[in-house]
């Protein structure tokens, strides 16, 4: 298998990173900074001929205005002098009234200028189009407030199988989505080496992921390669509407909007999956519910199914369950554990966007917070080295002794949640577990506690324990609930315990890219694959395919590898293009 990969790779290699890319915009000052610096020179040598410090007549009317407005009652005043109770009235309502006359005065002068001058326009303003644009997805008006499933919505070429909160947004997502492109590199060269080949014809994919512009790169990016694609999302909160609408637009089947219930979700999916005519032959699922839901309810599907593509930790445990009860069908592709997503996707792109995801719902300040991070793999990794350098104090609880002795080394103490719930400001949760927080913990929790989730599924907090009739939920903004005890302490929750990152904030686009490059070649694999090569198991991508992918990315940073000399390959016993590591390597 290594040896047929070895070939697929060499078909690659001529693939070239684009040499052109959009410049950042720079706006040119140095005519304003000339005539400022001009303006100042100047003043600077008049100020010199004349060594007495003048103040201007505006600053004399506040010295005066300040004076008048001094005690009457000083100490070193003979109190024969002050005034009587009737005078002090007078002179109170005559300074009242002067001032009223100055700022009078000083707003019809303002106004003069104002019509005199102009306004000043500015330098980078926004086009009608965009002001609508950001309108139409901020505005929350009745009909947004309605499901989608009520109303009847058709692209500007008539079709009509899709599900999504406004067709009318289509316009802003195609934008969302350009702007994705421009930092997923790899992606664009697949559709752009691979679009003549269409390595994927013929292909029927149904998708469980979340819908995001990155995301929308990929799907888009496997219909240029031949499929026909069916969307669904894995998370209510983390839909982007605008961008589920450009996809409807390009005629995408997709189902899915932001704030979509329970029997929404599921809904969502079965009609992914249910199209009369229509018949899936591969699954793109992150959370393993696309899997679950077909293994459940149409399970017959499976007969034409050739394999299953899964990125998640929990999906991956589901589909390792059944392999190993013998009820996997057909085989399955692990991207979770190949090293492009571990290594890149959950601990750089869990760094940035964990505090950005805080930072957006809470204003919080992290310099000497007290954090405890549940779960100490690549994404715990993440928040950890995060938080640290915004100098919080940090936990962590394990329950892997190897991360937890990786944890001391990076300078982390183990505990137990137990052990420190009482006096942490914010809590983590990122194990792909379930129950990691119950009432015994949010009972102890302190006043103002944040609590948030950076694992797949809120099924790591008991919440169903927190919905009870002594406790009163609050929502403070979009995204942030109180939960408040009878006694007024107070909890916040973020994402009603969803993914923080892709429910309140974003991630960065250029880690996504390095993701969906392994999926949509992992897709490939299972497609093009010969009968019997997979059988009916879970498979990790082979490190060949994992170099090919880290290599797309590295010219965007303009790095230069060093090749391996003939002598020193056989010395290593290895090939001098790779793999350079063992398939077991993590």
């Amino acid at each position: 298998m290594v040896d047929e990969m070895k070939e697929i790779g060499a078909s690659w290699e001529e693939l070239t990173i684009p040499d052109e890319y959009l410049e950042p915009y720079v706006e040119d000052r140095a005519e304003l900074n000339g005539s400022i610096g001009k303006d100042i020179s100047t003043a600077t040598e008049e100020n010199l001929k004349d060594k007495s410090v003048k103040c201007s007549p505006n600053l004399l009317q506040v010295l005066k205005a300040a004076e008048s407005r001094w005690p009457l009652y000083s100490q070193d005043r003979d109190k024969s002098e002050a005034p009587d109770s009737g005078t002090r009235e007078l002179i109170t309502e005559a300074l009242k009234t002067n001032m009223q006359i100055q700022l009078n005065q000083q707003k019809q002068e303002f106004n003069k200028r104002l019509t005199k001058a102009g306004h000043r326009p500015l330098s980078r303003s926004r086009s009608q189009s965009s002001i609508d644009s950001i309108n139409s997805v901020s505005s929350k008006s009745s009909e947004d407030e309605s499901s989608p499933q009520d109303k009847l919505q058709k692209t500007s070429k008539g079709l009509s199988d899709f599900c999504i909160k406004n067709i009318k947004q289509a316009e802003f997502g195609r934008r969302e989505i350009e702007i994705a492109q421009q930092e997923m590199p790899a992606l664009m060269i697949l559709r752009k080496r691979g679009g003549g080949e269409k390595p994927l014809a013929g292909a029927k994919v149904v998708g469980c992921t979340h819908i995001t512009a990155h995301t929308a790169v990929l799907i888009e990016t496997l219909v240029a390669l031949g499929a026909q694609c069916r969307w669904a999302a894995c998370n209510i909160f983390s839909t982007q509407n605008p961008v589920a609408a450009a996809l409807a637009e390009r005629g995408i089947p997709v189902f899915a909007w932001r704030g979509e219930s329970e029997d929404d979700f599921w809904w969502c999916i079965d009609r992914c999956v249910a199209a009369d005519s229509w018949q899936p032959n591969l699954i793109l699922d992150d959370g393993g519910d696309m899997t679950h839901y077909i293994y459940r309810k149409y399970p017959n599907l499976f007969t034409e199914i050739r394999g299953i593509v899964e990125e998640s930790v929990t999906g991956v445990y589901r589909l390792y369950q059944l392999s190993q009860v013998g009820k996997l069908y057909v085989p399955a592709m692990n991207v979770n554990d190949s090293v492009t997503k571990q290594k890149f996707d959950s601990l750089y792109c869990c760094k940035e966007s964990i505090l950005d995801g805080l930072k957006k719902t809470t204003d919080v300040m992290f310099g000497g917070k007290q954090v405890v991070v549940c779960g100490y793999g690549e994404v715990g990794k993440g928040c950890c080295a995060a938080m640290k350098a915004l100098c919080a104090v940090v936990y962590v609880t394990e329950v892997d002794p190897i991360c937890a002795l990786q944890a001391c080394m990076d300078g982390f103490r183990v505990v137990t949640v137990s052990e420190v719930i009482t006096q942490v400001d914010i809590v983590i949760t990122c194990t792909g577990n379930k129950n990691v927080l119950g009432r015994e913990h949010f009972d102890k929790m302190k006043s103002g506690c944040l609590i948030c989730n950076m694992g797949h599924s809120n099924t790591e907090m008991d919440l169903a324990s927190l919905h009870t009739a002594e406790l009163k939920w609050e929502q403070v903004r979009t995204h942030v609930d109180q939960v408040i005890w009878p006694d007024g302490k107070r909890v916040v929750l973020l994402a009603q315990g969803h993914l923080l990152n892709l429910n309140c904030s974003t991630v960065p686009s250029f880690v996504v890219s390095i993701t969906a490059t392994t999926q949509a070649l992992a897709l490939i694999e299972l497609y093009s694959a010969p009968q019997g090569r997979y059988k009916q198991d879970v498979y990790l991508l082979p490190k060949k395919m994992d170099e090919y992918v880290a290599s797309l990315h590295l010219p965007i940073f303009d790095a230069h590898l060093t090749e391996l000399t003939s002598d020193q390959a056989k010395y290593l016993g290895i090939s001098k293009h790779g793999p350079f590591k063992q398939n077991y390597y993590r």
